[in-house]
This record gives structure tokens, sequence and C-alpha cells, in this order.
């Protein structure tokens, strides 16, 4: 079976001052579906690029990435958008739930985009799922942090997304609350048979992943 995605020599160096700043050296790897894998590392270590560059927000220097098969590099900005619409979900630090958009109208959204019918009801049973059923008409304002991210992890699931993407999702939270949507995290992803890559900074939440790759300098450790 081909992987979910493949990490080839990939290599990311960006403009710095006279010179450029190597921010990934040649980083390798592949995940299988159904996998959980931890990113860990220290702040600057090269995490967040690494996860922008698998999601093709972001293309390398050098090396290549492929979703699916697909060389993100050969797509243009508006392929890789449609690709990121069918076989991702994105969990992110500070949520990114439109300010305008009511719960339900944000979970509703790329389901609209990806051109499904039956958008309302599939995005209300999904936040249901979530918990949130008497939160549907409220707006993020009115949402505290653990119930925006429970928008969020609705938002990410709706789709059936092969690949779950998470960046620090319980960064903004407090350590009990984190722990709930942690714990929901696994919980759908085990459910709907997503393949997931965690970025995190805590070893705890690392160890409940089945593999860690640990990031150094921009080199991936081991």
């Amino acid at each position: 079976m081909s992987p979910v995605i493949e990490v080839m020599a990939l290599s990311k160096t960006v403009p710095s001052g006279d010179g450029s700043l190597a921010i990934l050296h040649e980083i390798s790897f592949a995940v299988q579906g159904g996998e959980a894998v931890a990113i860990v590392g220290a702040s600057g270590s090269g995490k967040s690029t690494l996860l922008g560059l698998l999601a093709g927000l972001d293309l390398p220097t050098a090396g290549a990435v492929r979703l699916m098969g697909q060389d993100l590099a050969t797509l243009d900005e508006d392929a890789r958008a449609a690709l990121r619409g069918r076989l991702l979900g994105f969990v992110f630090q500070s949520f990114q739930l439109l300010p305008a958009f009511t719960a339900l109208e944000n979970v509703m959204l790329p389901l609209e985009l990806a051109g499904l019918p039956e958008a309302r009801p599939l995005a209300v049973a999904m936040l249901e799922r979530v918990g949130l059923a008497a939160r549907l008409a409220h707006y993020p304002k009115h949402l505290s942090g653990g119930e925006q991210q429970r928008v969020a992890l609705a938002r990410a699931f709706v789709v059936r997304p092969q690949l779950l993407l998470a960046d620090e999702p319980t960064g903004n939270l407090d350590a009990e609350t984190g722990t709930q949507i942690i714990d929901l995290v696994f919980e759908m992803n085990r459910e709907a048979g997503t393949t997931l890559i965690l970025v995190t900074h805590d070893e705890q939440l690392a160890r409940r992943c089945g593999r860690t790759l640990r990031l150094s300098g921009g080199r991936l450790l081991g």
C-alpha cells in the first residue's frame, strides 16, 4: 500500500540578510494510512514550516512531498488548494474560525467549497458529535476557547479527510480543556480511520501517537 504522505529529502531555505537561512535540511519520512505520528521539537526547530510544506501551503527549496502519490510541487496554487479541500483536515493552535460566521456556518464552509450536498445536516451532526448541539448559532466571540477548538475539530472532520494535520491544538487552552480536546481528537481519529500528523512540544501528548519524529535545528533525528 502506498503511503498517505511521503517526504523525500525535503529542504527549505529562506532569504536572511545578505545570505540565506536553512530551516529544514533533507527531511525524509513516510506516513501510512491510519497512523498517528507526532512531530516534536523545540521552538524554532522547523515543525510549523514542515507542516506548511506537508499541506502544500508552501513549497520546498529542494526535495518533494507526495500526498496520496501526487507531488505537490507539480501543482499550481489552485490545484493544491483543491487537493487540500479533498484530502486534508486542519486543526490549529489559534482555531482559525471565521469571526463573521456562526459555528454552524464555519463547519458548513468546507462542505460548500467542495460542492458537497447536504452541507447543513452534515455540519449539524458533526457539531452534535463534538458536544455543541446548543451552540450552532453562536459566533466565535461568544464561545470559550475549548468550544472554539471543538468547532475547529468539527470543521476538520466533516469532510472526512484522509489526513488530519494538527498544529499545537491545545496550545491556547488550559490543561483540563486541552486534555478533553486531545481525547476528542484521538476518539474522532479512530472513528473516522483518519491518518494523523500532530505537531507538539508536549512529550506526554506525543507518546499517545504510534510514532514520534523529532526535529532539531531543522534536521530529523534518528
